[in-house]
């Protein structure tokens, strides 16, 4: 049927996720938007984008109308907007995830209330839907005039299980760009790659896509061609970041590291423009889709690569198998490293094979340029309407996983401003609801006090975050909380304000003491530099009489922060030698060759002990006290550290007592926190790089690098669980847990950032 019969639309419509959002729906929909306003420059393209988050995203003017995920008003507000306007078709990308609703019935309530013809490409196909998915489905099948699918396999689902016409289906293949065909070496200088054989996987990162089993075969790919590197391209899928943080990229990077592939492996996680994408293309020399599930009917990156004309290693999930067979690429077993690393070195071994692969590609792919898949979306709609009728890049070679910065979650503090009020920050949480009824404690206002400090020092809060009045509020709580009588700061608190005893225990008074020198030493603020100096230097002198060596260790890290403002300060640095002293005597009175350590149990903020010596070993003369502080991190290093390679906390259920057996659990967050702080001191003052690897390993347990597999922080608020059982995490988020993530993440990026002057917390 020709254009002819049917007078061009004056206006189209698209419907699904638009660029700047990232995904692959997005992508597809605003390139689809794009070819068909340059195929028929006469018509009046524009879009409607799902939000999947309240705030929106800044898009171009394609977009006229706005629909948001979970509001189900909003689909009916687009509808009125596309009848109002005249739209004379309306093109709907469908994916069952990106719509709000069971199975994504939101879109229906669209749906039932257009008045133009409906065009609806489906991105997923499914042979055996759910009851809700096949609901929906047969509700588009029922308000769609046409179906399109970029696959003939999908067609066949559509007549065999759902039912559809073949009059009603539309085959056409993904678009894509028009890509010239060219030789791979000319491009990888700009990556600083010449003479490298690059494989490469693009795409939003998450299980699913197989990467693992790709980095399995690296070892034998590596073996028999070693300029290999192997090239994962894009960021995390965002959805996931949410639910879990980048859990699943560490696990991968992890991985290359055990198998000893790191310097072969690039992670760039980044979501890459469309010129960009083509540049690493045309560097790549074979492409992977290992993905692990057979059901996928449509695959972008397939696409957009083999049309490029690069040879592609597949497994033979169905978009794969009908595009890569007969000869066109190379299709694997699901979940085979082995059979991934003989197909790509089944091209490597031969380039007359993969020269002639890579052109018939190329030949194949014409008929998928956006120019090409335009026309044929014109011709839908034409049936549609006539059925309603009766900048240069740094180099990339030095972006392996073993010289690359540590890939950290971003900061992210609602559950730390959901903790606070104008009072300070309350000590627990039931989940992560703050406890009222337990009030505030002096402990948790420090550790809350140093994390403003850090992240304003580093500008690593969020925009919208106000660290100025936070720490205002926790700084006023310590001052509250120092007994002018008996210079002692006092700890807990009451909701009503009203303090709960005379004096605090000695380590929550040099906890505070801690913070107020850090105030001292790094606060932008002048007001609250000059009120933490003096409140410093009212309680310090009262440590003097106490016995708790870890007060000893919290006032030496106070004072080694003071110290950087302050640093010819007499009483000060007299106080320092004293303390540092006392630990010292009290490692030589207790440590063995079989115990290295300070007392004859290991039981809580241990690191802290061994830090306290190296920052002050290392600012003063006194060589022995950094000897003791790195010996006894490393004994404290190796007891923490399982079979498995994981870090384990001495558990709070018992400690660790000489000659005795250590508790395993409950294993507390301040413990990962200490230890990361402490190694990463130890990693500044020596430049050894075990130190910058038990940090690391430290952190990860935060992140699901436990005993349990389990990830103690929350990335949706912020909040940390405040312990990790023997068969389950601690699902309250209080202030010290969640504070020990936060800090630890703090100082884990000052530590990736070298520039930004670094404290201890």
């Amino acid at each position: 049927m020709g254009l002819s019969r049917v007078a061009a639309p004056g206006k189209i419509a698209f419907v699904g996720g638009f660029e700047p959002r990232r995904c692959g729906i997005a992508t597809f929909t605003h390139d689809l938007c794009e070819a068909v306003s340059a195929a028929i420059p006469s018509a009046e393209c524009f879009a409607g984008a799902v939000n999947d988050r309240v705030e929106g995203y800044k898009y171009p003017s394609r977009v006229r109308f706005e629909m948001l995920e979970k509001d189900l008003d909003s689909y009916r507000r687009a509808a009125d907007y596309l009848n109002f306007n005249n739209t004379d078709v309306l093109c709907v990308q469908h994916e069952f995830g990106i719509y709000g609703g069971p199975a994504g019935s939101h879109l229906i309530a669209l749906l039932k209330e257009v008045r133009m013809p409906v065009v609806t490409t489906l991105h997923t196909v499914l042979q055996s839907p759910n009851p809700a998915q096949r609901k929906v489905m047969d509700e588009l099948i029922l308000r769609s005039d046409r179906l399109v699918v970029m696959a003939n396999k999908g067609a066949e689902i559509l007549r065999e299980t759902y039912g559809v016409p073949e009059a009603k289906i539309d085959v056409i293949p993904h678009g894509i760009p028009d890509i010239p065909f060219a030789d791979s070496e000319a491009s990888k200088e700009q990556f600083g790659l010449e003479g490298r054989r690059v494989m490469m996987t693009f795409g939003l990162l998450g299980p699913g896509k197989g990467i693992e089993q790709a980095i399995e075969a690296l070892p034998e790919i590596v073996r028999r061609h070693p300029n290999v590197v192997y090239l994962v391209l894009g960021a995390t899928h965002p959805h996931l970041i949410a639910r879990e943080g980048e859990t699943y990229r560490l696990g991968l990077e992890r991985l290359a590291a055990d198998r000893g592939v790191k310097e072969h492996v690039i992670f760039y996680n980044r979501f890459v423009s469309a010129e960009e994408l083509a540049e690493f293309i045309g560097a790549t020399d074979i492409y992977l889709t290992p993905y692990l599930n057979e059901a996928q009917i449509t695959s972008g990156t397939l696409a957009y690569v083999f049309g490029a004309g690069k040879a592609v290693v597949s497994t033979p999930y169905w978009h794969a198998r009908e595009l890569l067979g007969d000869g066109r690429g190379a299709l694997v077993p699901f979940r085979d490293p082995k059979a991934i690393s003989d197909g790509v070195c089944l091209y490597l071994d031969d380039d007359e094979l993969m020269k002639q692969t890579r052109h018939e590609a190329h030949r194949l792919g014409r008929e998928m340029i956006w120019p090409s898949v335009a026309s044929r979306y014109l011709e839908s709609f034409e049936h549609a309407r006539a059925d309603r009728r009766s900048k240069p890049r740094t180099a990339f070679a030095g972006w392996t996983l073993g010289s690359r910065p540590y890939n950290l979650p971003p900061q992210r503090l609602d559950h730390i401003v959901r903790m606070s009020d104008g009072t300070g920050i309350f000590q627990h949480a039931i989940f992560n609801v703050p406890n009222f009824h337990e009030g505030y404690c002096t402990d948790d206002n420090a550790r809350a006090f140093i994390l403003c400090n850090l992240l304003d020092e580093s500008g690593g809060a969020p925009h919208s975050l106000s660290l100025d009045q936070l720490s205002t509020s926790y700084l006023s709580l310590l001052a509250a909380a120092l007994n002018r009588d008996t210079a002692r700061f006092r700890n807990f608190m009451s909701h009503g304000r009203h303090w709960l005893e005379e004096s605090g225990s000695e380590d929550s008074h040099a906890r505070a003491l801690w913070a107020l020198g850090v105030g001292s030493g790094r606060s932008r603020n002048s007001g609250h530099r000059l009120l933490s100096v003096h409140l410093f230097e009212l309680g310090l002198p009262t440590v003097d009489h106490f016995t708790s060596p870890r007060a000893w260790a919290f006032t030496l890290l106070g004072i080694h922060e003071y110290l950087r403002e302050f640093p010819e300060k007499a009483k000060v640095l007299a106080a320092r030698d004293v303390f540092t002293h006392r630990l010292v005597e009290l490692w030589k009175h207790c440590a063995t060759e079989d115990w290295p350590w300070f007392e004859t149990s290991a039981t809580y903020d241990n690191a802290r002990l061994c830090q306290a010596l190296i920052l002050s070993g290392a600012d003063s003369p006194d060589d022995q006290a950094l000897e003791i502080g790195l010996k006894s991190l490393r004994w404290l290093a190796s007891i923490q550290r399982t079979q498995a390679g994981h870090f384990r906390p001495i558990g709070s259920n018992g400690f660790y007592v000489k000659d005795g057996a250590r508790a395993d659990f409950d294993q507390q967050p301040v413990e990962a926190q200490a230890m990361v702080s402490a190694c990463l001191d130890a990693f500044r003052v020596t430049g050894d790089p075990f130190w910058s690897g038990e940090a690391k390993r430290a952190f990860e347990w935060f992140l699901g690098r436990n005993d349990l597999g389990l990830p103690l922080y929350d990335s949706a608020s912020g909040g940390c669980g405040d312990g990790l059982h023997e068969d389950r995490v601690n699902s309250n988020q209080g202030a010290e847990s969640s504070l020990a993530f936060q800090l630890a993440l703090a100082e884990m990026n000052q530590a990736e950032h070298p520039s930004v002057p670094t404290t201890s917390s």
